[in-house]
């Protein structure tokens, strides 16, 4: 998924581990926009029909759908389009250093992609892209199968997007460490002994296009890479594609008010803007231990 995938299990039969990678590289061919015949390619290519999918595609579908709703947009699975004309048309580990804008006519359409038991449709001239939903949701499905094969705990972190479930090495609980582009050193370790960590920021997937700085980040609102004065927010929540999706929510949502969209969620966040000035949720404490919130980075 263009990403760096790292695996913890911990009891149980070591060959746990090979049943996460192979559910992995599973979805990975069935969700990738750059695999020509994955399920998701054979939606974009075939916007406006029917196209039969897995019961894995249809509930990444779902899931992108409700994340669309709750994000209020912020979120939109459709903005493909966009994407491809920031210069992201290729698999990051494929850009070079001459990138240009890409075309594409494909627009937005979230609210009217249809999932009619094993079929999805899109609708004709948009496109969708999984992005870091995607992420999440593997995580949080290569999570439950491994338990359920008989783990006594697991980690799976997928480019940023965390899932645990278990025990911890030790029989403990779990420490993520929250990292920031250009820190040599974690922000925060928060303590959980269950659920998910996802990270969002703008610093990490950037390119140049005539001179011009973008990123993976786009707004819906606008179709292009946002300009938030946020650079990073990690959301702690129950699965991974909702931490994932909140933030998201909160980097665009900018640093006057970034939480406004996990209230009422049951999470908590952080963010930290251009200045390197860090605020939290105040449940966040929860899960910081003795170490506390630095007041900047």
């Amino acid at each position: 998924m263009g990403s760096d995938a790292h695996l913890i299990v911990v009891g149980g039969d070591a060959r746990l581990i090979d049943v996460a990678v192979r559910r992995i590289d599973e979805l990975e061919r069935r969700w990738s926009r750059f695999i020509p015949d994955s399920e998701v390619s054979q939606l974009n290519r075939w916007a406006g029909l029917p196209v039969a999918v897995s019961a894995d595609t249809v509930a990444l579908v779902e899931h992108a759908i409700v994340a669309w709703r709750i994000s209020g947009g912020a979120f939109d699975p459709t903005v493909l389009g966009a994407v491809i004309r920031a210069g992201y048309d290729r698999s990051f580990d494929q850009f070079r250093d001459r990138i240009q804008s890409g075309h594409s006519v494909l627009g937005l359409g979230a609210d009217a992609i249809e999932v009619r038991g094993e079929t999805v449709t899109l609708p004709a001239g948009s496109g969708f892209d999984p992005g870091g939903i995607g992420k999440g949701l593997a995580a949080d499905l290569v999570c439950a199968d491994v338990m359920a094969a008989g783990a006594e705990g697991v980690c799976v972190n997928l480019g940023g997007d965390v899932r645990l479930a278990g025990a911890g090495p030790g029989g403990g609980s779990w420490t993520v460490a929250v990292e920031h582009p250009g820190v040599d050193h974690p922000i925060v370790r928060l303590g959980l002994a269950g659920g998910a960590v996802a990270t969002s920021t703008t610093l990490r997937r950037q390119w140049q296009v005539d001179g011009e700085t973008r990123h993976h980040l786009i707004d819906p609102q606008t179709g292009r890479p946002s300009d938030t004065d946020l650079t990073s927010a990690t959301v702690v929540a129950g699965q991974a594609w909702i931490a994932e999706v909140l933030a998201k929510a909160v980097l665009l949502a900018g640093a006057a008010h970034p939480f406004d969209i996990v209230g009422g969620t049951g999470a908590e966040a952080l963010a930290i803007d251009r200045d390197g000035a860090v605020q939290a949720t105040p449940g966040l404490s929860a899960f910081l231990g003795s170490e506390g919130l630095p007041v900047s980075v």
